[in-house]
């Protein structure tokens, strides 16, 4: 009895055989497409359903913040939404997109090397507008020191140059904006050997301030502004930082940037995906240390750096030695650009990816960026490292659509930086004194009838806009007059203060009459009843 009983896995291996084989590959296929899904983080099904909530631009600011109010609100992007590219939803295929094809833009750029005092060589490439509205490509215009153009200087990210796709949508577009662009690579980069003993780093800004002083002198009359990805925001920030209100810098753009090292070290080794990130990063260190095989070879442990597995080492056996610094974390922490956050006196737009596989948000200073009136810290669920691909053909970048609508608005506002210079009897408290016009009751007049306010203590401080009106109008007469003799000063002036009285008390003269008009009806509307 027992022995004709057949067995429970014996029917149901029986079973199994029934069912066709092309069944098994169809369950294969869907369990493989379910894990690559949550491998790569394909987002495409939530952006198609939840396309409203998920895709938003949230922006951090301060609520007192004039860059936000009179800059970022007239920016229609950065109050829209980002949605990626169907195909390319998830932050791994963007960012491995991004950087093995991108499909940027065709051109040639301009290329002019700096010297700097060390004897460092910086390649700096130029894309001006009128090379890209015009139909002949050869036609390299040269700039001159009379050109009002704005100048955009781009600081590439780690071992990027000009030539990668990224930067090659970024030069192109803002150029076609019509912006000047200049892209100042990193020492040794874009195929400049490296001439001095001194070699980039994340937390290396002395190339920045003298090519940004460079172009200034050359280009005086063109208001400067900076873009920095990855890396090169994180140099971007730091220097801001470090100059505050000192830099020629009229506005900057900082573009996925790791903001703390520290922080960034511990992520990149966290999970496999990010392993595989800081080997390939490491790949392209050790490839930059060859092309410089007999600085580093002099300069650092080269044996070690031909070891070294991931960014952490290669930093340890390189830029630690080139650099001088103790530690691996000494130089992280020196490096980070979040110390420097608070110190920023430029308008400055951070845009981040929440979903960026290489700078993860734990390390953005959230607060810090709130609490500092110049900062505005745009953020997208998705997005990538520097990708943001947008469209059904991912032909465009939507950070760099972000950015030059940001430069733009800021370019014609009145929020732009101006440069703080130093004076020798300066008390260099740092204080910014409060304009003239909020200081005292007295008014310097010009023989046309100009008026500008000055300081009730100081006669000599002036409103700087004022002061050049009246260079151009006139001479000036620096003797205090009271409001009687204003009056009399010309025709102009009491025909202006009439107009202004009598708009200003008309609405008084109104509530006056009505208040008399009610009052005799009183006893009229008494008498009746």
């Amino acid at each position: 009895m027992d022995d004709s009983i057949p067995s429970p896995y014996d029917l149901l291996f029986e079973a199994l055989s029934l069912i066709p084989i092309r069944h098994y590959l169809y369950a294969l296929f869907l369990i493989w497409t379910v894990f690559f899904y949550n491998f790569v983080e394909f987002h495409f099904l939530g952006d198609a359903v939840l396309q409203y909530f998920r895709c938003r631009v949230n922006l951090m600011y301060n609520p007192d913040s004039p860059i936000y109010h009179a800059v970022v609100s007239r920016c229609r992007t950065l109050h829209g939404r980002y949605v990626a590219t169907p195909w390319l939803a998830s932050p791994h295929l963007q960012t491995c997109f991004l950087n093995f094809h991108g499909l940027p833009p065709v051109f040639t750029y301009t290329r002019k090397l700096f010297r700097a005092s060390d004897g460092g060589t910086i390649a700096l490439d130029w894309l001006t507008n009128s090379h890209v509205l015009s139909a002949d490509p050869h036609n390299q215009n040269e700039i001159s020191k009379e050109d009002t153009t704005p100048i955009a200087v781009v600081i590439p990210g780690l071992t990027s140059d000009s030539s990668s796709a990224y930067l090659k949508h970024l030069a192109y577009n803002t150029a076609k904006s019509g912006w000047n662009v200049v892209i100042s690579n990193h020492r040794g980069l874009g195929g400049v050997s490296v001439t001095s003993d001194c070699f980039y780093n994340a937390g290396w800004t002395e190339d920045v301030r003298v090519v940004l002083d460079h172009l200034q002198h050359e280009f005086p009359m063109a208001p400067l502004f900076a873009i920095g990805t990855s890396i090169g925001a994180n140099i971007l920030v730091k220097y801001l930082g470090e100059e505050g209100e000192k830099t020629p810098l009229r506005g900057a753009v900082a573009i996925c940037s790791p903001w703390d090292l520290l922080i960034g070290d511990r992520f990149i080794c966290r999970k496999f995906k990010q392993r595989l990130y800081d080997r390939a990063l490491t790949i392209g260190l050790q490839g930059y240390a060859q092309l410089h095989e007999p600085q580093y070879t002099r300069l650092a442990n080269w044996e070690g750096i031909k070891k070294s597995r991931s960014i952490r080492d290669f930093d340890n056996h390189a830029t630690c030695h080139v650099g001088k610094f103790e530690t691996v974390d000494t130089f992280y922490r020196k490096s980070s650009s979040t110390q420097y956050v608070g110190n920023v006196a430029v308008p400055l737009l951070c845009i981040s990816a929440l979903d960026d596989p290489l700078c993860t948000k734990e390390a953005i200073p959230w607060e810090e960026c709130r609490a500092n009136k110049n900062i505005v810290l745009a953020t997208t669920n998705h997005g990538g490292h520097l990708a943001f691909f947008e469209g059904l053909t991912a032909s465009s970048l939507w950070w760099v659509r972000a950015t030059n609508e940001f430069l733009g608005a800021l370019s014609c506002s009145r929020y732009m930086h101006v440069q703080k210079i130093q004076e020798s009897g300066s008390s260099g408290s740092g204080k910014q004194e409060e304009p003239p016009t909020n200081q005292g009751p007295y008014l310097n007049i010009a023989e046309d009838g100009l008026v500008a306010a000055v300081n009730l203590e100081e006669n000599t401080t002036r409103s700087k806009e004022a002061t050049q009106v009246l260079n151009q109008r006139g001479p000036k007469v620096k003797d205090k007059r009271s409001f009687n003799v204003l009056c009399r000063q010309t025709k102009r002036s009491i025909w202006l203060l009439g107009y202004i009285g009598m708009v200003t008390g008309f609405p008084l003269v109104g509530m006056l009459m009505n208040y008399l008009f009610r009052k005799k009806q009183r006893p009229i509307t008494a008498s009746k009843s």
